[in-house]
């Protein structure tokens, strides 16, 4: 299939979009690009301290600044809620992006996990259910891989061994749409993130943290035990590339053969994690005027963390006629540059 003929500009503005998790660093940049192509966007978001609240209030005020935009603070592990929401609005597509983030978080607090994670997922597709859409999309995560060791990492493979919470419950996600598609026909599409970056986005993410780290004063930790020689890989994806390809996936569900898929969402190029934090050097000195080197710290690799990830694309290459464009220097310059703009470093 072409890239013409699934376009994202040919999206239908007479849907309504129900996107959770709405400010959110997906989220809001998902809504965002429809909102400016017209459609109505129904979002839904408990607005929690996971990190600062103040960046959740700046992405949405920016979203209630566009036609077409409604806004229920809520949760969605409160099923009455979804039911209500579901029965008033009626949408058309719902794109699940809710849920509690971060491995290394999930093992402090496991509870917020199943009831997000695991009871919200499952409250959002019992409203699919009693209230037919015509695609569901939900966030899965590149963490279903676990430590597998061969890469890239296609949706063919073996993910029967999370190496965290986190990951445990995305398989059970997958698991959960993949019983829900085959008993009640709801067109269902995993997605399955590999490390998303970019402007707004989550400061527990360690470019964002990097950058924090240094204009504190303090040092940056690596978990990697100095150890360059196997170093850890990232496939990171930069934020435009990611609600590109959700666009084009939005109204192009799967066929009745194949009610559920899942496709990687990722940049197929993984950069050593050392390559990562010295590009972001580079873009932070270029966006304050002066060079920034790190203090780094270095640390054994964490329970949870996994050493590479890295994504075969050519599953959603052969959909959507999608392939990521922004090269980590051009994604981390962007970065940098709404950083230093948004800190008043300069």
């Amino acid at each position: 299939m072409g890239d013409e003929k699934l376009s994202y500009k040919q999206i239908d503005r007479s849907k309504i979009y129900l996107v959770t998790g709405v400010a959110g660093f997906i989220g809001f940049f998902l809504s965002k690009k429809l909102l400016e192509h017209g459609c109505k966007v129904i979002g839904i978001d408990n607005m929690n301290d996971y990190y600062d609240v103040k960046l959740k209030h700046t992405r949405l005020d920016q979203l209630k600044l566009l036609e077409k935009f409604s806004f229920i603070k809520g949760d969605i592990s409160e099923k009455a809620l979804i039911t209500k929401l579901f029965e008033e609005y009626k949408p058309n597509i719902v794109v699940n992006l809710a849920a509690q983030a971060g491995v290394r978080y999930s093992l402090e607090n496991p509870e917020v996990y199943i009831q997000s994670n695991i009871i919200g997922f499952f409250n959002i597709l019992e409203a699919c259910r009693h209230n037919p859409v015509d695609h569901l999309l939900y966030a899965s995560s590149s963490s279903v891989y676990g430590a597998n060791k061969k890469v890239p990492f296609e949706e063919t493979d073996f993910v029967d061994n999370p190496i965290s919470l986190y990951a445990a419950t995305k398989k059970s996600n997958e698991l959960m749409a993949h019983t829900y598609s085959h008993l009640y026909k709801i067109p269902a599409t995993g997605l399955r993130f590999f490390t998303v970056y970019g402007p707004m986005g989550r400061p527990d993410m360690a470019y964002f943290n990097f950058a924090d780290k240094h204009f504190a004063g303090e040092a940056i930790r690596i978990f990697n035990n100095g150890n360059f020689e196997q170093d850890l890989y990232r496939d990171f994806t930069y934020i435009d590339d990611i609600v590109e390809v959700i666009m084009r996936i939005l109204n192009n569900p799967p066929d009745d053969l194949v009610p559920q898929r899942v496709f990687n969402i990722g940049n197929n190029s993984p950069q050593k994690l050392m390559t990562f934090i010295t590009t972001l050097e580079k873009a932070l000195s270029k966006a304050v005027g002066r060079e920034i080197i790190f203090e780094k710290l270095f640390e054994p690799l964490k329970d949870g963390d996994v050493p590479a990830t890295y994504a075969s694309t050519q599953k959603i290459q052969e959909a959507v006629g999608f392939q990521p464009s922004t090269s980590i220097e051009d994604g981390l310059q962007k970065f940098a540059d709404w950083y230093v703009k948004s800190r008043k470093l300069v």
